[in-house]
């Protein structure tokens, strides 16, 4: 038996303009669907009234590029953890819920249209210095740079991070910490990533600040919500890699 639903969603029509929450009655939706794909449903009647379909973002449907990042009754990607929105399904919710969908609500990820947000500030913070330039030439032959095996998990955890942006929309001070930790963590314990190590978390921490994050304050909110589980202990080792290369650059300056 399919699911009724009423659907709470946001609607803006231009980043700068006004905004409202307007209700839509889904009925006979498979439990079998995505999140998505209910969606995709509603959009499709909305086309067929020729009325205005509800505007989202989306690309991989396979949890992996983070585009669908949607804040659904109060959590960003919905009601289960480790779970980016397309992931969902709609098994999770019951016939006459109310569910309710919204943008992530940040100010340095302003809203483009409906549930679509502008998320480029991170793609500025990776351009300031989250990657090696160094040219390495040819790939190198399998293990000929050693790394131990606790370095090697620990990049590889941190590089799950997608960049969706679950950790400021949880935030209440819209922090991105848990994502700028992931990504200098990553490249850190790496001996790629050594000679860069202390001018990469300088600009990147820079750049954070320049888009407008808010401070962390350790309530962990990032960590429950990121759908790869990042663990907010990178966080600690973000502000110590920030510590050490300001000391560093103020003796050497000195």
């Amino acid at each position: 038996m399919g699911l009724n639903l009423t659907l709470k969603i946001w609607r803006q029509k231009t980043s700068g303009g006004a905004g409202q929450f307007v209700d839509y009655k889904v009925d006979d939706i498979s439990p079998d669907m995505s999140f998505l794909e209910m969606l995709d449903t509603l959009n499709a009647r909305l086309e067929v009234a020729g009325e205005d379909p509800v505007a989202f973002d989306h690309d991989c449907r396979e949890g992996i590029c983070g585009a669908c990042s949607l804040y659904i009754d109060g959590r960003p990607h919905g009601p289960d953890r480790g779970t980016t929105t397309c992931q969902l399904h709609m098994r999770r919710f019951r016939s006459g819920d109310t569910i309710t969908i919204e943008p992530w609500r940040a100010k340095s990820f302003p809203v483009v249209k409906d549930l679509i947000v502008d998320r480029s500030a991170f793609d500025r913070i990776i351009q300031a210095g989250g990657y090696i330039s160094v040219n390495t030439g040819n790939a190198p032959d399998a293990h000929a740079v050693p790394v131990s095996k606790s370095n090697a998990d620990l990049a590889f955890d941190t590089a799950a991070c997608i960049g969706c942006g679950a950790c400021v929309a949880s935030c209440k001070n819209s922090a991105a910490m848990l994502f700028v930790s992931a990504k200098v963590t990553q490249l850190s314990v790496l001996p790629q990533g050594q000679p860069e190590r202390r001018q990469r978390v300088l600009h990147m921490v820079d750049a954070m600040d320049a888009e407008g994050f808010g401070a962390c304050t350790n309530e962990r909110e990032c960590e429950a919500a990121c759908p790869k589980e990042i663990k907010a202990e990178n966080i600690s080792r973000l502000n110590r890699e920030y510590l050490i290369a300001k000391v560093q650059t103020a003796f050497t300056s000195s």
